[in-house]
């Protein structure tokens, strides 16, 4: 697994971002970096193969980590080393190629992590599971001899959880079942209102208050950001498990996706305060309430990890469920940004319902994820 698991071609990817100075250019990165970003399903199904019912909640509450490291550094990065050449004068102001290039510094220290990142893996990530072929015989196309199916012990996950190859993959159609449509659903649906709020964020908090927005520069932007971030890490680590026990996971999702809608309401709220009294302490405090909320919601994706791998046949058809579920993330993440971008231009552009259309269009998709929720049964299958 480890050999198809991590992207050895991540370098590319960053350096369409950095070095890219047209809009295709720019479309050909997204659409490269989608290509790149098949290891949460490859996670999740790793952290369900060495957990059982009993932690599976408290490893759920400890990935969110690498979420928090990503999400507080790179705003950080992006808002504190963009345009370099006009930030730091006495470094970069003489260079052609900072100025030519403005995002080439924040780009490459993240492509630097990338690469980090692969050697931390390659030499330190152990595999969970016994492979059932090479990547040569995969890419190949040839078949495992059915003897060698049982050649050998099953794999032992470091906690004693056996998971043995030979239980036997089953084919997509058998995985179109009803518990695994309902979990990767949720899972999707709620990924799209996510991606639709994470990318409207920015744009609002750049666009001047006149036009719908709040005005404000990259580095508060990238400073809100990395808060939010943060407070993800410390809320998901610290408070995801205990309120997991608490309420149940079907009750704890219901609650995540419900605050989309309130973290939604907040975006004309906040801009009409603004045009009122301008950037004061009562509009940061809404700021802050919003990033709070739009925090604690993110416990719903966790609850959405332990109902997918619940979900599946049976342990050898974990890997592929989550494949499942991370295909169906992927058509949803490609229309989320575009769909909520496009509304959000057109509302203001054309002043549809008061140029509040984009928001009512967020809160109809808010409700999806939130009436499927219903469905989940109160403990995972």
């Amino acid at each position: 697994m480890l050999a198809w698991c991590i992207p050895y071609s991540l370098w590319p990817r960053h350096a369409q971002y950095f070095i890219g100075v047209t809009f295709l250019g720019l479309v050909l990165s997204r659409c490269l970096n989608g290509a790149l970003n098949g290891n949460t399903g490859i996670m999740e199904s790793m952290i369900a193969e060495i957990t059982d019912p009993t932690n599976m909640a408290q490893a759920c509450s400890l990935m969110p980590l690498t979420w928090f490291v990503g999400n507080t550094i790179g705003p950080l990065i992006g808002g504190l080393l963009e345009h370099p050449a006009e930030k730091f004068p006495a470094v970069f102001g003489d260079s052609v190629f900072f100025k030519t290039y403005p995002y080439f510094l924040p780009c490459s220290v993240s492509a630097t992590f990338a690469v980090i990142c692969w050697f931390i893996a390659y030499f330190s990530l152990k595999e969970t599971i016994t492979a059932q072929m090479s990547p040569k015989d995969y890419f190949l196309g040839r078949k495992r001899k059915p003897q060698e199916l049982h050649e050998g012990p099953p794999a032992m996950a470091d906690k004693g959880i056996h998971c043995d190859a030979s239980e036997g993959q089953l084919p997509l159609r058998k995985l179109l079942v009803r518990p695994v449509l309902i979990a990767a659903g949720c899972y999707a649906f709620f990924s799209l209102i996510d991606m639709a709020i994470r990318t409207v964020l920015p744009v609002y908090f750049a666009m001047p208050i006149e036009m719908g927005g709040l005005g404000l520069g990259p580095s508060a932007i990238g400073t809100i950001l990395a808060l939010s971030g943060f407070a993800n890490g410390v809320f998901r680590c610290l408070l995801f498990e205990p309120l997991h026990d608490r309420f149940g996971p079907k009750v704890l999702y219901l609650i995540g996706a419900f605050l989309c809608i309130p973290v939604i309401a907040l975006f004309p709220m906040t801009t009409w305060v603004a045009r009122e009294r301008g950037l004061d302490s009562l509009v940061w405090t809404l700021i802050g309430s919003q990033m709070i909320l739009f925090v604690l919601t993110t416990f719903s994706f966790s609850v959405t990890f332990i109902y997918i791998n619940a979900a599946a046949p049976n342990r050898a058809s974990i890997g592929a469920t989550n494949g499942l579920a991370q295909m169906m993330v992927s058509v949803m993440r490609a229309f989320g940004p575009a769909g909520a971008n496009s509304a959000f231009s057109w509302s203001i552009q054309r002043n549809v319902m008061g140029g509040y259309f984009v928001y009512w269009m967020m809160a109809g998709i808010a409700s999806i994820p939130l009436v499927m929720g219903f469905f989940l049964p109160k403990r995972p299958w």
